[in-house]
């Protein structure tokens, strides 16, 4: 009797061996993807880098496994079995890892920034899920894709003509304003169009405040708008802000 238990943990040993080495495997997998995508956004300066698109592969790779390998976590009782459903878990992280993507991104004014970022979270999440489950090879062809996305796309996108926008403010003293036609006249010279045009008092009335939003298709237009408003004595402070993700 000894015997045959003997014999029959020896027959399971393998197979409970072989879930080990899948479940670390996937996990790796996860990390060396999550890493991949990370050290991207590293490269370009951005807060969610390297580790936290490896921590974000690892925990949906995880979660994905407690799917995969419900045996191990459900005690068997005579013939019935739990059986989950994998999509409602894939489900739950998708909704989970919106929130830290939204965390990310950051308004300021007109200017939108971490879209790329977060969106790079959503499908390294994405990655971790078909690791978890064992999709090597879709994993692999979404970290290819992510990366081309993240880096040539944007070799591509700076050699497109785009149209650029910056936030444009000017503050002049009140009794020596620039008339609104002739700043319009300035900033046409150089290529831009105005897209809308505010106007405000500062300093107890004493000052006068340009603001507005500005488009052109040449990104060296605002270094020469910005060297003739250096030369214009009567400009008392100004900002030009592009916009960017």
């Amino acid at each position: 009797m000894e015997n045959r238990c003997n014999m029959a943990a020896t027959e399971r040993r393998p197979g409970l061996d072989d879930e080990y080495l899948q479940i670390l495997l996937r996990l790796v997998a996860a990390l060396a993807a999550g890493g991949i995508i990370g050290l991207e956004r590293s490269f370009r300066g951005r807060a969610a880098g390297f580790r936290t698109h490896a921590l974000v592969c690892i925990a949906s790779s995880l979660l994905m496994l407690v799917t995969v390998y419900e045996s191990q976590w459900f005690a068997p009782q005579g013939d019935s079995r739990v059986v989950i459903d994998p999509t409602r878990m894939a489900q739950g992280i998708m909704t989970g890892i919106g929130f830290l993507g939204a965390g990310v991104i950051v308004k300021e004014g007109l200017t939108v920034r971490g879209l790329t970022t977060a969106a790079s979270i959503w499908v390294t999440a994405a990655i971790g899920i078909l690791t978890g489950i064992g999709f090597y090879y879709a994993a692999g062809l979404g970290v290819v894709l992510a990366l081309g996305t993240l880096s040539v796309f944007r070799w591509i996108e700076g050699r497109m003509p785009t149209e650029l926008y910056a936030n444009f403010t000017v503050r002049f003293a009140r009794d020596a304003v620039m008339p609104e036609i002739q700043l319009r006249t300035l900033v046409a010279r150089f290529g831009f169009s105005v897209a809308n045009l505010n106007y405000r008092l500062l300093g107890e009335g004493e000052q006068f405040e340009y603001r507005m939003v500005m488009r052109t298709l040449k990104a060296d237009n605002v270094r020469m708008l910005a060297e003739a408003l250096n030369a214009d004595p009567g400009i008392l402070e100004y900002r030009i802000s592009p916009t960017s993700d």
